[in-house]
């Protein structure tokens, strides 16, 4: 007897969600041992080799492979122009990178190894179970990773291709066939939904392989997917500086031309990609990596010698002015200025310094929103100062060791040790709002909550705090000795305050008005990285008048 829809039972959905779980956690698995191994170069290779756009864009498809996130890579680009060491046109070129190496993993996919995947789980295992050395895990993690992302797609497939023998399904690939704008649409919003482009587009492999879908279809799909990664980088400018938004805006610009620019091409491009396949004898599944590949280059090509159009363009879309940041060029810390004029090249390294300690103020700033709201950007915006603030430190703390190798003055040596001691304590600031954050976060998973008393004492402590590090900034800018002791009353006043929020606390916890033995918990030591901020903008003002002791503040 004929029947117009198959039973349910046809199509295994368990295997299809089982394995697309499989499928993403591989990628993830596999990229973060990739990272482990790279550990904090992929940052140092990001911030140092993007002078230029097209550096970028090498540094960008690079650090992707790695990775096997575009979306991560985006957000580091954006996490420096937010916090001002990199330039748009820079960002640029990173964006642009990362959407050529997220290509990778469709091409490994093309590939068809996944018959073997199980032989990369048991590898990856042993490597994990029986190494002792940190390293070789690491790379047990990749290869399992890699066996894992793999042994999903295996489960998905046969499944994926009965999905295309249901009438409905037919319907609606038609449908698209017949209006590719449909196709994109699936395409973009699939990706913002999984946060992967690589994992949808890993599914239209497996689709058009089974022959569930046409060419027709999957391109605009392949397509929609780059849009859909622009999400992350929306994200990551949330709450940003005016130039972390226009740096998403370029990568949403960026993305949206390429698509709009190839569906308008879509017939030539589908019979330009059939032909080729036919000729080298493709299989279907490399037919979509080959096809992403041209994509994503291609568009970056056309789109290379319009960088500054773009840059111009996201100013005139995103207006505003960022004179409050002070901007620092990190191609001044010029070697050969070091050499010829040591005491032009201690004012510029001065410069860097008190945007590093602007820096480290946003991330403080960024840590009480956080205690306040519970929001997550501000947790993520913290991150991504600690980032900036570290990137800084090294790059400062070289220049300035250069600088030493050469002649300096008395007055000049004084000012260098100075800014090498203000360097370390700004640094120790950055990783005390880290602290701070990780705190918070401790106390938000276990929905700690913090009494109203304790939201007071802490709040207070943050004013005094943050305007004791604007003073001592302003002081190692200006060395006005009247906001010496403007800073040490106030220091004064910080431990006065840290002194009787403990003692509340403890009674509070006597009488067991804590809510949560976490929140409890957290607080003494919430308070006394609070009080060590001030420790530290206290030490910068005594590193730069030597008759006024130090704090010992770990």
């Amino acid at each position: 007897m004929p029947t117009e829809l198959m039973p349910e039972a046809a199509v295994q959905w368990d295997l299809i969600i089982g394995g697309f779980a499989f499928f993403l956690f591989g990628i993830q698995y596999m990229g973060d041992g990739l990272k482990s191994i790279a550990g904090d170069k992929l940052r140092y290779f990001i911030d140092k080799y993007t002078s230029k756009p097209w550096m970028g864009i090498i540094i960008g498809a690079l650090v992707t492979v790695v990775i096997q996130s575009s979306s991560a890579t985006t957000a580091i680009a954006i996490g420096f122009v937010r916090a001002g060491i990199m330039r748009l046109d820079q960002a640029i070129g990173v964006i642009m990178g990362a959407n050529i190496g997220t290509t990778v993993t469709a091409f490994l996919i093309g590939l068809n190894v996944e018959q073997f995947s199980l032989y990369f789980v048991f590898i990856g295992v042993l490597f994990i179970v029986f190494s002792k050395r940190r390293k070789t895990t690491y790379m047990g993690e990749i290869i399992l990773g890699f066996g894992i992302l793999f042994f999903g797609l295996k489960l998905m497939g046969d499944e994926l291709s009965m999905i295309g023998e249901y009438p409905q399904f037919e319907a609606v690939v038609t449908a698209m066939a017949q209006n590719p704008i449909l196709a994109l649409l699936g395409g973009t919003l699939m990706t913002g939904l999984v946060q992967s482009s690589s994992a949808v587009i890993g599914i239209i492999q497996k689709l058009y392989s089974s022959g569930a879908i046409t060419i027709a279809v999957a391109l605009p799909f392949v397509f929609g997917s780059n849009i859909g990664t622009t999400i992350t980088a929306i994200f990551a400018a949330i709450g940003g500086s005016i130039s972390s938004k226009r740096a998403a805006g370029i990568h949403v610009m960026f993305n949206v031309f390429g698509t709009l620019l190839f569906m308008l091409i879509l017939k030539p491009f589908t019979g330009f990609i059939s032909t080729v396949s036919t000729h080298f004898a493709i299989n279907s599944m490399m037919q979509i990596a080959f096809a992403h590949i041209v994509f994503n280059l291609s568009t970056t090509i056309l789109a290379y010698p319009f960088i500054n159009l773009m840059v111009k363009a996201v100013k005139t879309l995103i207006p505003g002015d960022e004179n409050q940041r002070i901007e620092v060029n990190m191609e001044n810390l010029d070697p050969k200025i070091a050499a010829t004029l040591p005491a032009g090249a201690l004012g510029v390294s001065k410069q860097a310094t008190i945007k590093m300690g602007m820096l480290a103020y946003d991330s403080l700033k960024n840590t009480k929103d956080y205690f306040n709201t519970k929001q997550k950007r501000y947790s993520e915006s913290t991150h991504q100062c600690e980032e900036a603030i570290n990137s800084l430190d090294s790059k400062i703390t070289d220049y300035l060791m250069e600088i030493a190798h050469h002649n300096l003055g008395t007055n000049d040596t004084d000012e260098l040790i100075a800014n090498l001691k203000s360097l370390k304590d700004i640094e120790r600031m950055g990783d005390l709002a880290m602290n701070l954050r990780e705190f918070y976060s401790m106390a938000f998973e276990e929905k700690g909550k913090f009494s109203e008393g304790a939201i007071a004492d802490v709040n207070e402590m943050y004013d005094i705090i943050l305007e004791m590090t604007k003073l001592a900034i302003d002081y190692f800018n200006t060395r006005d000795e009247k906001l010496i002791d403007m800073i040490q009353d106030k220091e004064n006043y910080l431990d006065l305050i840290e002194e009787k929020a403990r003692q509340r606390h403890f009674k509070r916890m006597a009488q067991s008005e804590c809510a949560r033995a976490i929140t409890g918990s957290v607080y003494i030591d919430i308070l006394s990285n609070l009080e060590r901020v001030g420790d530290h903008a206290c030490n910068i003002v005594r590193n730069c008048n030597i008759e006024l002791p130090l704090h010992n503040s770990l």
